[in-house]
């Protein structure tokens, strides 16, 4: 199981990548910058949040997980 804080981690790593893709296009649409930057941030803070809610519902969601041995050897 994924602590709160490795989807928080994964979360933040996943959204450096599309917010540089989400920045970079709302620059070529709008020829600003500061606006772009605005999209981006907005966009980021947003879509943290939703990853994390889905990472937290997948995590009890038991399809195509495999049990834990009670002990090992």
């Amino acid at each position: 199981m994924e602590s709160h804080l490795r989807s928080i981690l994964k979360g933040v790593s996943w959204r450096i990548g599309g917010t540089s893709v989400t920045i970079v296009v709302a620059w070529l649409l709008t020829g600003s910058i500061n606006i772009a930057a605005k999209i981006g941030v907005i966009e980021t803070v947003l879509k943290i949040g939703v990853f994390y809610v889905h990472e937290r519902i997948w995590n009890r969601v038991s399809i195509g997980k495999k049990e834990t041995p009670e002990y090992q050897i």
